[in-house]
This record gives C-alpha cells, structure tokens and sequence, in this order.
C-alpha cells in the first residue's frame, strides 16, 4: 500500500485526531513523525508521498524555516500546516510562503476532512473565520522574499538556517561534513541569490520574515 501523508507533529493525541479526520478521505498508508528531521528522512525514504501535515512548531522546526524547507527540498509535495497559532499574520505568512492551506488545532473534524479534500482538488483551505485584510505591502515584502528562497538549492538552504543560528562557517562544516571551502561557497551565492550584503544581514533577514511563533 502506497504512502499517500505523513503527519508531522511532536502531540501524539493530536496525531491520532488528525488520523482519524483524514484516513477516510486519504486511503492509502499515513506516517506519523514527532519531529522534522524524522518528517525529512520519511520524504527521502517515500517518495510517493503527496502531502504532509507539518506543525508550526515542532522539535527541529521553528516558524515558517520547516515550510520553506519542505517547499524548496521537494517541490512536489502539498504542505498543510497545523497549528494552535491562529493569528491572521501567521496564516497569511505560511500561505505566501508556500503552504496549500492551514489548519487549527481547534478545527473540527469534518472541518479537516473538508480540507483535505479542498487540498487534494487543487485548492487553498484556509479557517472560515480568517480575515484577508493585511497590509499588502507586508505580504508582497514575504512573497518577494519566498521567490529569492525558492533559487535557493537544498544545501544551501540548510546552510543558510545554520547561519541564521549563528554558527561559524568552521561550525557549519562540521555540522554538515564538508569543507569550509564548500560552506563559504554556498554562503557566497546565498548573499547573492538573496541580494544582501553580509551574512550577518541573511541571517537576521531570515529570522525576521520566517518568524518563530510559539503554541
């Protein structure tokens, strides 16, 4: 049986909620993953997967950084994000940088169920409640900046969250096995895809449009 989902969320009852509201509409197999680094290594291992359901904040994911990677890593894969965050920005922000929709913890069963089936169709599903009157100059400022990230390669994507982080680029070598020569090359066509100056400018950028909201 193929793996249609991966839900990726670090509160086992909420994964069982989420399971029971999708299993019927989905078919097929549906992963579980605690953490983003475990949602990663079920991507690579499962290739078929089609959508994953990934929590705002979860171990090994912060903010938007998770959304951003999965959108750049693998672009064929639809991401609805979950969250307990049920703020106006937040949800306009995930949705300019990528997500297919955004579901809050609060949501009803049929509620997800009936987003699912929006995603599956093509559509964007967002909470009836929400709002659509943000600033247009800060959603445009995030959809500019989502572009520049989307020329980014995976690894350098990567690099660039370990720079946000604040690691050297000695540490970030180690971290990923490569050689300082290779990291400051990323680092060199990261300022240029992103068109800033310094890394130290990247790194705030980064953290300034990703965001790191809490639940």
């Amino acid at each position: 049986m193929s793996v249609r989902a991966i839900i990726a969320d670090d509160h086992p009852l909420f994964r069982s909620a989420l399971l029971q509201a999708i299993q019927s509409v989905l078919g097929g197999k549906i992963l579980q993953a605690a953490n983003f680094q475990d949602t990663c290594e079920l991507l690579n291992e499962n290739p078929e997967v089609e959508l994953v359901f990934l929590d705002l904040n979860m171990p090994g994911n912060q903010g938007l950084t998770g959304l951003s990677f999965l959108r750049n890593a693998y672009p064929g894969v639809l991401v609805i994000m979950v969250s307990a965050v049920e703020d106006t920005s937040t949800i306009c922000r995930a949705m300019d940088f990528g997500a297919s929709g955004y579901i809050p913890k609060s949501a009803s069963l049929e509620h997800i169920a009936q987003a699912v089936r929006q995603v599956l169709e093509g559509e964007i599903w967002l909470p009836h409640s929400m709002e659509n009157d943000l600033p247009s100059q800060e959603r445009s400022k995030d959809r500019e900046f989502s572009a520049k990230l989307d020329k980014l390669t995976p690894h350098q994507f990567r690099v660039l969250t370990l720079l946000a982080d604040g690691l050297l680029n000695k540490q970030i070598a180690y971290e990923l096995k490569v050689q300082e020569t290779t990291i400051k090359q990323h680092v060199s066509a990261i300022l240029r895809k992103l068109e800033l100056i310094n890394r130290t400018q990247a790194g705030v950028v980064f953290k300034q449009v990703m965001g790191e909201s809490t639940e």
